[in-house]
C-alpha cells in the first residue's frame, strides 16, 4: 500500500512538472527575448530604464539587421513549440502578443527599411536627444558611460550614412519633394559652440557628490568630444544629405512606387492598424465615410458660434483672428498646464486605477520644432529621474490656436498617452516587453478616444473648443484618406495638402508638416482612427450587454490594464471583461 501511494505521488509530481514546464519555458523565452532586445537596442534600453548598456550605441550595419531577423525567427520557433493549452490567461495573452511582435518584425524585415533611417520630424540624427533626456546622471560612472557613448556615436552616424547610400543605389529613399523641409533638422545638430549643443546639457548641472575638480574635468571631456567628434559627424551627415541624398533621391511620392512597394505598403497597413484583414481600399472608404460624418457635426457647431458665413470663411476666420492665438510661448505653455491640471482633477470619476508616475508640460526642443508636430508625449521609464513629458510646440505661435489645445492635452497628456503609458509600467505579473510595447492602433486610438471622452468629462467650454476637437477628429479621419491616397492611389503632395486644409481648421503650417509626415512615414497615420473606432465599438458593446451593470471606470480599466494590445487581442480582453462582469 505504501509503495502504491509512493508511485501515485511520483506520478503526480511528474504530471505537475510536465504541466509547469510550458510556463517555465515561456518565462525563459520572455527573459531571453527581452535581454536580446536590450542588448541589440541600447538606446531603447536606456529609455526603458535598463542601464546596463548606457555606454553603448546600436550597431546598424546590414549584417546586424540580418542577425536580428534570424534571432526573431528563432524566438518564434521557440514560442510555437510551447503548448499553450495549460498556460494561464495572462501567459497566453503575453504569448499571443509576442507572436504578433515577432511575426511583424520578420515580415517587415523583408523590406530593409534601415536604408531610410529618418522621417519628416525625427530620425537617426535626432533620436539620441530622447536618449539623453531618459539617462540618469547621478554619479561619476554615469558621466563616464555617457562620454563613452558620445565617443561611439560618430560610428553610428556614419553607419546610417552608409545605409542611406545603399538606399540611393536601390532606389529606396525618402521622396525628394519633402527633403528641403527636413534638412533644417540636420542643420540644427551643428553648433559653433559645443556648449550650446543639446548633448552637452547633462554637464551643465552635475551632482554635488562629484568633486568640483572632477566636474571641471568631465565638462572639458564633454566639450572636447562634442566639438571634435560629434559635430564633425553631423557635418558629414549634412554634407551627404545636401551633396548626395537630395540630388539622388526618388522623384516619386508614394510607398507603392518603391521597389516591392505595393507589398511593403500592404505590410505597413496591417502592422499599423494591427488588423490582418485591413486593406488600403477598405481603409480609404472608411475614411471618406468618417470625413462626411464629421463635416456634418462641424457645420452644426459652427452654427452654434453664430458665425454668419461659409465653412471656408469660418476656417479662414479661425486661422487669422488674433484672439485665438497666444502672444508668448509662456502663455501657450501656461494654458496647456492649466488644462492638464483641470483634467487631472476629473480623472477619478472615469478611471478606477490611476498611475503613480507624474508628468510635466514642456516646450518642443527648439532644434526640432520648425518641422515638428503640434505636440507629443515623451514617456519615462519607471524609477527615472523625471516623469513623463507633454511636449507643446511653441514655434510659430500664430499657428498654435487655443481652440485646439484642449483636445491636444487630452490626447498627449491625460487621459491619453501619459495615463496609458504610465499604467503600462505598472502591469503586474507580466514580462517586461509588455510594459514597453506600443502598438500604434491601440496607443493612438486611445489618444483619439480620450479627446472625445473630454466631452463627457466636461472639459470643452466653448463652441470653439468643440470645433477644435472636431477639427482634430477630422484631421485623423483625413489621414485615412490621405495616407492611402498618397501610398496606393497616386495622390500628389499638393492634393493631400489641399484636402487636409479644406476639411480642418489646422494652420496651413501644420497642414504642411503633417502631410510631409504621412509621406515620410507610410501607414502610421492609419492607426489613430482605426484604433479609436474599435474602442468606441467595444464600449458600445459593453454598454449594451451589461446595461445597468456597466461602469465606465471598470471599462476603462479593462482597456488599459493589459497594456498596449493589437486590436484583435483587445477585443478578446473586453469580451472577457464583459463575461466576468455578467457572472458576478
Amino acid at each position: 500500500m505504501k509503495r502504491l501511494f509512493f508511485l501515485i505521488c511520483i506520478a503526480c509530481s511528474i504530471t505537475g512538472l510536465a504541466s509547469a514546464a510550458p510556463a517555465d519555458d515561456l518565462k525563459a523565452l520572455f527573459e531571453d527575448y527581452w535581454a536580446n532586445e536590450m542588448r541589440e537596442s541600447p538606446f531603447n534600453a536606456t529609455q526603458s530604464g535598463v542601464n546596463d548598456y548606457n555606454a553603448e550605441v546600436p550597431s546598424v550595419a546590414p549584417a546586424d539587421y540580418t542577425r536580428r531577423t534570424a534571432a526573431a525567427e528563432t524566438f518564434l520557433e521557440r514560442l510555437n513549440e510551447i503548448d499553450r493549452s495549460d498556460l494561464s490567461e495572462t501567459e497566453v495573452l503575453s504569448a499571443d502578443l509576442l507572436e504578433f511582435i515577432l511575426n511583424h518584425d520578420i515580415s517587415l524585415s523583408e523590406f530593409d527599411v534601415w536604408r531610410r533611417p529618418f522621417l519628416a520630424d525625427t530620425g537617426f540624427h535626432t533620436n539620441f536627444a530622447y536618449v539623453v533626456s531618459a539617462t540618469s546622471f547621478r554619479n561619476e560612472k554615469d558621466y563616464a558611460d555617457y562620454l563613452e557613448r558620445l565617443r561611439k556615436l560618430p560610428d553610428y552616424i556614419d553607419q546610417n550614412i552608409a545605409n542611406m547610400r545603399r538606399g540611393l543605389e536601390d532606389g529606396f529613399t525618402q521622396p525628394k519633394e519633402i527633403l528641403p523641409y527636413i534638412i533644417p533638422s540636420f542643420e540644427a545638430q551643428i553648433k559653433d559652440n559645443a556648449a550650446a549643443h543639446p548633448y552637452y546639457a547633462p554637464f551643465q548641472s552635475m551632482p554635488k557628490s562629484i568633486p568640483s575638480r572632477r566636474q571641471a574635468s568631465l565638462r572639458q571631456e564633454g566639450m572636447s568630444v562634442i566639438a571634435d567628434e560629434i559635430i564633425p559627424a553631423f557635418e558629414r551627415a549634412l554634407a551627404f544629405m545636401q551633396d548626395e541624398y537630395i540630388p539622388g533621391a526618388r522623384d516619386t511620392l508614394g510607398a507603392d512606387k518603391l521597389p516591392n512597394g505595393k507589398a511593403y505598403y500592404t505590410a505597413l497597413v496591417r502592422y499599423y492598424t494591427s488588423l490582418e484583414d485591413a486593406t488600403s481600399d477598405s481603409v480609404h472608404r472608411l475614411g471618406l465615410k468618417e470625413v462626411a460624418r464629421i463635416r456634418r457635426e462641424m457645420n452644426d457647431v459652427m452654427a452654434e458660434t453664430g458665425f454668419d458665413g461659409t465653412f471656408k470663411e469660418f476656417i479662414d476666420y479661425l486661422r487669422t483672428d488674433e484672439q485665438f492665438y497666444p502672444k508668448t510661448p509662456e502663455e501657450l505653455l501656461e494654458r496647456a498646464a492649466w488644462l492638464a491640471k483641470d483634467i487631472d482633477g476629473r480623472l477619478p470619476k472615469f478611471f478606477g486605477k490611476l498611475p503613480r508616475q507624474p508628468y510635466s508640460v514642456e516646450p518642443v526642443p527648439a532644434e526640432i520644432a520648425p518641422n515638428y508636430t503640434t505636440g507629443r508625449y515623451i514617456s519615462a521609464p519607471a524609477g527615472a529621474d523625471r516623469g513623463g513629458q507633454y511636449w507643446v510646440n511653441t514655434y510659430a505661435l500664430d499657428k498654435r490656436p487655443f481652440y485646439e489645445l484642449t483636445a491636444l492635452t487630452l490626447h498627449e497628456a491625460v487621459p491619453g498617452h501619459h495615463l496609458q503609458n504610465a499604467l503600462a509600467l505598472e502591469i503586474e505579473n507580466a514580462p517586461e516587453f509588455r510594459k514597453q510595447f506600443y502598438p500604434h492602433a491601440f496607443g493612438e486610438g486611445w489618444g483619439l478616444y480620450s479627446e472625445k471622452l473630454g466631452i463627457e468629462m466636461g472639459v470643452y467650454k466653448t463652441p470653439y473648443d468643440h470645433f477644435g476637437r472636431l477639427s482634430y477628429e477630422m484631421w485623423r479621419a483625413c489621414r485615412l484618406v490621405i495616407d492611402t491616397g498618397i501610398h496606393s492611389k497616386g495622390w500628389s503632395r499638393e492634393q493631400a495638402i489641399d484636402y487636409l486644409a479644406s476639411n480642418t481648421a489646422l494652420s496651413l503650417h501644420n497642414v504642411q508638416t503633417e502631410v510631409d509626415r504621412y509621406i515620410a512615414w507610410p501607414g502610421q497615420a492609419l492607426a489613430y482612427k482605426m484604433g479609436e473606432l474599435t474602442i468606441w465599438e467595444l464600449r458600445r458593446k459593453a454598454e449594451i450587454e451589461l446595461g445597468d451593470e456597466f461602469d465606465i471606470r471598470e471599462f476603462h480599466d479593462a482597456v488599459l490594464d493589459g497594456g498596449g494590445l493589437p486590436l484583435d487581442l483587445l477585443r478578446v480582453q473586453i469580451d472577457a471583461y464583459i463575461a466576468e462582469t455578467k457572472a458576478e
